[in-house]
């Protein structure tokens, strides 16, 4: 079955460039110019993921992300423009998985969304699950538990996280992380990695107990995650 991708951009040569390209290329496409009719297009069909520009009426793809992860697990790319680092930043805090720099080739676009979607297939999962004190995590069905409570992760989290516990008490290098998180074009001179970081770890918090923290930093070289066996 062929894996079905909703388009938001208020630039109608961009949405039939992509839709065309994609289309050839086996995908279902749904392109759409404004949030307000995306939002709809999402209340009546599946998608398997988002290409969503930042700049909107009604509203700016920011706003439009922070609205979609409210309600929807889907994996997002934003399209940014290629000087704004803070744009990407932003977008990956807000829980965008990934980004593509405008101007843009067609091909780029298609190892984006084929990277992201291969990263987020539970089918590419490996069933296995870890506990550990406070935290579970089971990967067939993509699920986060903290003391009993389900966690809403991205998919970007999600692989973050996987990561980190299976590497549980090894620091770990950004270059390290860089490698083993496919789907993001990350980049030595912004802050990518770390953003993600931040965005896990005040996920992973438990009330009452600041100064627990699965994350640590390892100054001048990285992180260690470090969670306790069950």
């Amino acid at each position: 079955m062929s894996k079905s991708i909703l388009i938001i951009d208020d630039d109608s040569r961009v949405n039939e460039l992509i839709s065309d390209y994609l289309k050839i290329n086996k995908f279902q496409c749904t392109a759409v110019e404004k949030p307000s009719d995306g939002f709809s297009e999402l209340k009546k069909q599946h998608f398997d993921l988002i290409i969503l520009d930042i700049v909107l009426p009604e509203m700016n793809g920011f706003e439009v992300c922070k609205m979609i992860r409210k309600n929807y697990d889907i994996p997002i790319i934003m399209l940014t423009s290629m000087a704004e680092v803070t744009d990407r930043i932003i977008g990956l805090e807000l829980g965008a998985d990934d980004y593509i720099a405008k101007p843009f080739e067609l091909r780029e676009i298609m190892a984006r969304i084929t990277s992201v979607l291969r990263r987020t297939d539970s089918k590419m999962q490996a069933k296995t699950i870890l506990k550990f004190k406070d935290l579970f995590i089971d990967y067939n069905n993509r699920a986060v538990h903290l003391k009993g409570k389900n966690l809403n992760l991205t998919s970007t989290e999600f692989e973050l996280l996987s990561f980190f516990a299976k590497n549980n008490g090894k620091v770990l290098s950004r270059e390290e992380i860089m490698q083993n998180s496919r789907g993001i074009s990350w980049e030595s001179f912004d802050r990518s990695v770390d953003v993600m970081v931040s965005r896990l770890r005040n996920k992973l918090k438990i009330p009452g107990k600041e100064n627990k923290e699965f994350i640590k930093t390892v100054h001048s070289v990285g992180y260690m995650f470090f969670a306790e066996e069950e």
